[in-house]
């Protein structure tokens, strides 16, 4: 492994400590810090002043061990604005606000007040490494008015508090140096996730690289180095005013840090014992490749004593025929999404990623299952406490991620199983006694056997293109779609050859082909154990035949026959719209009047269904990879497979099973299973924004404020700053009128409460005028506790928002 970023490190003092310099630890108003002075804490343990990390010849603001023989660094002011001489000037001007100048009197860093102090204002360094600003009259008070604990560097000291201070909205990470000559802000981070089931996330870029795994009243489920460990006390504490972990040594002789590195320079130094004085690596991550983010993909684990390190969960088998092959797992038996399914323990475990989770304190082990197992979403639940007895609640949500067998230590994880597949689990002599049957049974008769269940298939078969097809044609009659035949699709298709695949979804794959008069097609073939069956087939073929709108993809023709299930398109030469606009060089291609275009024609395309069809249709899975776009760039909604259709004057339906995906579905719906044309505008509003931003919803946040997509762009226009929103490969083709007013449309679309946002024939008349337009209220990106249940705050509620994990399972007909 050539990466060390998260160094537990420990240094352990065989000295006394010297006498104290003549240096003070503190500086008043009326004193000022120059290059070559130091403050030092009272102890003697810190030093601030002015250094210059490894080769580099700038000058930097920092704090250091004072005794250590090599300089730890563990704070640094200007990490991104650095002086290039010795001419720094660290003064309290009269505003009460440390700041620090350069010759000039340029100020490079400023502790940024927010208040205008009155009185006189000391500035100090204490023993545990903060630097604190204080009123001079209230010298003993523990009050601050600023401190560096408030604003890490890379390294996180004792009793340092590592979270959030939810009050007054401040977040404390770490943020690795670049190099050990350059201390500005590298792309590692390490923070504290908010979302459902807070736990310390790192980041490279915008993507995780290792998790610790959510707390659990005794340490993080992943972190095997908290499992009973006498030298260090955790803590970690949750209240609807601040959320953080902070760690300390029980020996407090024992100096300690915890380092985020963005390189390995510190393996590169002597490994030092304590006898010399000298820094020991106590533990670090990541430890092993199963400690990489999602190494073995969902329902997989990872365990290094096995071969290949990468397993199914029991119950479930590679996604990739035999091997796990890093892609992750698929269940043995599919769910049934409701109250026949069961649960299975699995002990050990490091737990998800808990980005779509939920938790609950006050629950107890059985009210937790009960509560998962009515909702049909609910894939797994634990205690979140595991002291005592146990005790919370925790549900996840959607695939489980990230998941490794923890040796000495991890946590129980209950894991949703079909009926069928408890049965196995829980009777394995009859499953034994079933096997040993059934091989005697073949043995016996195999010439006989296998005859009939060859004729019986035969006749299976037949049977059932038969009956499909007349059911198909009884349903068609004054459709005049016509049922191609297998052998032509496969002919056009070159036998469903990969070259002619174009892509493959949650449904199966889609495939380019030419008939035999030139006509070009696009073929979408069910898979076997895909959500999607005849149903969904059909559900499609009866509505889609009935479309008839330039926005909405035209369907030429349906083949059931065997075990096939295909369905026949118009080609789109140009893909689907997250082709391009989530790619950084094809999206240059989508000038701001190509996305315009393509606005206003997904808003006619869902207007037709809403309003102008036959039948009202809600179409519940709208999303970028779902609008196909043809040979003029012009948009086409495809995909009516989870469409639900009303009559007469019905405006909204429910279910107990949500069909869509995550990170578009309205909050009422993800919720409580309630949709109506108002859940395919919030959808609308995801999609507008994505169009806008040139980035997905799944998986967004901004690294500064923590926010999701929708949180990000309602600061953002709040403040006054919706340009900043805009997808930077725009430039100079941006209409400015056009694109803040689409903000603002997709800002109402995506409201809390289905009655604020505008239908979709309001949609498209705010698209093409000028008209004044509404606020808009909050958006939807936090749960609502009355759109919930009674008696829970939102703060117990996680985000349920995971983008591109489609549900495809449809209420009986």
């Amino acid at each position: 492994m050539d990466i060390l970023p998260f160094l537990f490190i420990s240094f352990k003092l065989l000295f006394l400590f010297c006498e104290l310099s003549d240096a003070t630890e503190t500086m008043s108003s009326s004193q000022y810090l120059t290059d070559g002075n130091t403050l030092v804490s009272k102890n003697g343990t810190f030093e601030l002043g002015f250094f210059s990390p490894g080769s580099s010849k700038n000058r930097y603001l920092g704090i250091w061990y004072k005794k250590i023989p090599i300089q730890t660094v563990v704070w640094v002011a200007n990490r991104v604005n650095p002086i290039n001489d010795s001419s720094g000037l660290l003064m309290i001007n009269s505003t009460g606000n440390l700041v620090l100048t350069s010759q000039n009197k340029t100020v490079v860093w400023s502790a940024n007040l927010t208040i205008e102090v009155q009185s006189p204002v000391l500035a100090e360094l204490l023993d545990s490494g903060n630097l604190v600003l204080r009123d001079e009259q209230v010298s003993n008070s523990e009050t601050f008015l600023w401190q560096s604990f408030d604003y890490p560097s890379d390294t996180l000291l004792p009793e340092m508090k590592f979270g959030w201070d939810l009050k007054n909205g401040l977040e404390r990470r770490l943020t690795a140096w670049k190099s050990p000559s350059d201390p500005s802000p590298g792309d590692l981070t390490w923070r504290m996730d908010l979302q459902g089931y807070p736990e310390p996330v790192m980041y490279k870029g915008s993507e995780k690289f290792y998790r610790s795994g959510p707390w659990n009243g005794l340490g993080f489920s992943g972190a095997e180095a908290m499992t009973s460990n006498p030298d260090f006390q955790f803590n970690m504490v949750s209240n609807e005013e601040e959320l953080y972990y902070s760690f300390s040594a029980t020996d407090k002789s024992l100096i300690t840090r915890v380092v985020l590195n963005q390189t390995d320079y510190e393996r590169q130094r002597p490994a030092w014992s304590e006898e010399t004085q000298s820094w020991k690596v106590y533990s670090y991550v990541p430890r092993d490749y199963c400690d990489n983010y999602g190494t073995c993909g969902a329902y997989g684990y990872c365990i290094t004593s096995k071969t290949p390190i990468c397993q199914c969960l029991k119950g479930f088998k590679p996604k990739s025929g035999e091997n796990l092959d890093w892609q992750g797992c698929v269940r043995n038996i599919p769910l049934n999404y409701s109250n026949q399914d069961g649960f299975v323990k699995f002990v050990g475990l490091k737990l998800p990623d808990a980005a779509h989770s939920w938790v609950n304190k006050t629950m107890n082990l059985n009210e937790c299952r009960e509560k998962c197992l009515g909702n049909s979403t609910c894939m797994a639940y634990t205690n979140s406490d595991i002291r005592g007895a146990g005790s919370g609640c925790a549900m996840w949500f959607g695939d489980l991620i990230d998941i490794r067998h923890i040796q000495d230590g991890g946590q129980d994880l209950h894991i949703r199983m079909s009926a069928s597949e408890l049965e196995t689990e829980d009777n394995p002599k009859m499953k034994i006694l079933v096997i040993t049957s059934i091989a005697v049974a073949v043995v016996a008769g195999v010439l006989i056997v296998s005859y009939c269940i060859y004729k019986r298939r035969i006749h299976k078969r037949r049977t059932n293109t038969v009956e499909n097809n007349m059911e198909m044609h009884q349903e068609r009659e004054d459709l005049e779609l016509p049922m191609l035949e297998l052998a032509t699709i496969a002919k056009a298709t070159n036998n469903f050859s990969l070259s002619n695949k174009l892509g493959e979804g949650g449904f199966g794959a889609v495939y380019q082909g030419t008939l035999a008069d030139g006509k070009e097609i696009a073929v979408k073939r069910l898979s076997n154990i895909s959500g999607q069956g005849l149903n969904e087939l059909k559900n499609e073929v009866l509505l889609i035949a009935n479309l008839q709108h330039r926005n909405l993809v035209k369907l030429l023709g349906c083949c059931i026959e065997a075990e096939e299930k295909l369905l026949i398109y118009e080609l789109m030469p140009n893909k689907s719209l997250d082709y391009f606009i989530f790619d950084q060089s094809r999206s240059k291609l989508l000038d701001w009047s190509k996305r315009f275009n393509i606005i206003c024609g997904i808003a006619r395309g869902l207007l037709y269904l809403h309003q102008d069809s036959r039948l009202r249709i809600i179409h519940r899975d709208l999303k970028a990879s779902n609008v196909l776009l043809d040979h003029e760039m012009n948009p086409k909604i495809s995909d009516f497979g989870l469409a639900k259709t009303f009559g007469g004057d019905q405006t909204e339906g429910n279910t107990k099973r949500l069909a869509g995906t995550y990170g578009y579905m309205a909050p009422e719906y993800a919720s409580e299973g309630l949709f109506s044309v108002k859940s395919d505008v919030f959808s609308f509003g995801i999609l507008l924004l994505e169009i806008l931003i040139g980035v997905r919803n799944r998986g967004f946040y901004h690294p500064k404020s923590g926010l999701n997509l929708t949180g990000y762009a309602w600061k953002l226009w709040n403040e006054g700053k919706p340009m900043e929103l805009i997808d930077s490969v725009l430039g100079e083709s941006c209409n400015i009128s056009e694109v803040i007013r689409c903000i603002h449309i997709s800002l109402l679309c995506v409201q809390q409460y289905p009655v604020d946002r505008p239908t979709m024939s309001t949609v498209v008349v705010m698209l093409g005028s000028d008209s004044i337009l509404p606020q808009p209220k909050q958006p939807g990106f936090l749960m609502d506790r009355n759109l919930l249940e009674p008696g829970l705050s939102s703060s117990d509620y996680g985000l349920m928002s995971k983008n591109e994990i489609s549900i495809s399972l449809l209420e009986a007909r």
